[in-house]
């Protein structure tokens, strides 16, 4: 097992790709999404977090907000460090309804990532997407290890809740709830 040298914090509008075993990425998501790619033979990978899919036609000067930006920005990322696209694998992680009677957010960002993925050929292999309770999720790009906490709006970190779905992990990587 590899210890952490480095801990890097993705926050909303960036994105960060690595290639060095000793690094995790981690953020705190509600209805955001962060998006988890590798390529396990290029041993490269990244995450970003993003708010909203996309901008609707809008021009904005917000642009690194929006999915379909930042969802770019990691994959062109990766390749530039020699992944393939054919070779990529995603887990997904958000997309929680924070907040009861307004639009949710969270399900949109969700269904974005996932037909975005699905674009582009990119396998999804794990992840947790909705709830109504944000996460804090670290990511080992190299292994591609992933890691949530639920959070409690006033208790703090609590008990993990089962996904959903069952969640399939590559060869070598790996999903916990705690």
């Amino acid at each position: 097992m590899t210890l952490v040298n480095q801990r890097i914090t993705v926050m909303r509008g960036e994105y960060h790709v690595v290639d060095r075993e000793d690094v995790v990425l981690t953020t705190i998501l509600g209805s955001c999404v962060a998006a988890c790619i590798r390529d396990p033979f290029a041993r490269t990978g990244g995450m970003n977090h993003f708010l909203l899919p996309g901008n609707n036609g809008r021009s904005s000067l917000d642009a690194q907000s929006y999915g379909v930006h930042l969802m770019e920005l990691l994959v062109n990322g990766l390749l530039q460090r020699g992944a393939h696209r054919h070779r990529l694998e995603a887990k997904l992680f958000g997309g929680a309804r924070t907040i009861e009677g307004l639009s949710d957010i969270g399900a949109m960002n969700g269904e974005f990532a996932e037909t975005f993925l699905r674009n582009e050929g990119i396998s999804i292999v794990g992840g947790d997407l909705g709830g109504d309770r944000g996460r804090r999720v670290e990511y080992w790009p190299l292994s591609g290890r992933a890691r949530q906490v639920m959070l409690s709006g006033d208790k703090g970190f609590v008990a993990p809740v089962p996904p959903k779905q069952p969640l399939v992990a590559p060869s070598g990587g790996s999903v916990e709830f705690f």
